[in-house]
């Protein structure tokens, strides 16, 4: 397998300045992740060394980009922090603590659609830059994040105008936008999520997000995906090697089938 090369892009990729890794220097499938709140815009970028070594050889054939959030913490005490939208911890503390989670369900944050739009140029922009990209012929691709990360791929694979992903991974997300998810999931004759994967985790020790709002998102929507994978581990709000597991074996059996 060639070596890895790593390089920064910056704002050079849509709206959003990212990360790339390819696998060579002909890679065939995107793979977009993003990070969480707080983190910094390359929080994953060390995933690469993992799924790299369980892709083996087909990680020629892959390159992972990591957009990083629009928004800046640094004058919130968090230097090098970014936001996809911000947040109001007081406020979501209350929600979580008095168990009002239909509310945190149903509300839409403010800023989520900005963020999307960004997110949604950026992707496209991806696509287009692929060394197999062909004017009529769509690139598949994966996409998906980390805590609000995973929300806003949620929303793009949703909303957007561009084509759903093929795989979509949702490292403990949970739900929110409830009525419009819902709306354009299960929307008859263009349900967004037919032809898609997704590869959900969540840790049943979850502090931040509780695990009983990433089981409502996969209650409410798994019906409407091609495959909905919901995978519970005894763990706090982190990304497990189990899950990382199953998105190369996804990945695997994605680039068998190009």
């Amino acid at each position: 397998m060639n070596t890895p090369k790593q390089t920064f892009h910056a704002n050079s990729l849509g709206e959003l300045a990212c990360t790339v890794v390819d696998g060579s220097d002909a890679p065939t499938l995107p793979v977009i992740l993003c990070h969480g709140y707080g983190a910094p815009g390359d929080d994953l970028v060390g995933l690469t060394d993992y799924l790299f070594q369980k892709l083996g050889p087909v990680g020629a054939s892959v390159r992972f980009v990591f957009p990083v959030a629009p928004g800046d913490l640094a004058d919130q005490g968090m230097p090098g922090g970014r936001a996809w939208w911000p947040l109001n911890m007081a406020s979501l503390q209350q929600l979580l603590q008095t168990s009002q989670f239909e509310q945190l369900h149903d509300q839409t944050p403010p800023g989520i659609d900005d963020a999307s739009q960004k997110l949604t140029s950026t992707v496209r922009a991806v696509l287009e830059s692929m060394p197999n990209a062909k004017a009529n012929a769509q690139v598949p691709y994966v996409l998906g994040g980390f805590s609000q990360g995973a929300m806003v791929t949620m929303n793009v694979a949703l909303t957007s105008e561009l084509p759903p992903p093929e795989i979509l991974v949702q490292f403990s997300g949970t739900l929110v936008c409830g009525p419009q998810w819902i709306e354009a999931a299960s929307k008859k004759g263009k349900a967004r999520l037919a032809s898609t994967r997704v590869l959900q985790s969540h840790g049943t020790m979850d502090s931040i997000l509780p695990f009983s709002s990433a089981a409502t998102l996969a209650d409410t929507l798994n019906e409407e995906a091609a495959e909905w994978e919901f995978r519970p581990f005894q763990g706090p709000h982190t990304i497990e090697a189990g899950t990382l597991d199953q998105l190369a074996k996804w990945i695997l059996e994605l680039t068998d089938g190009q």
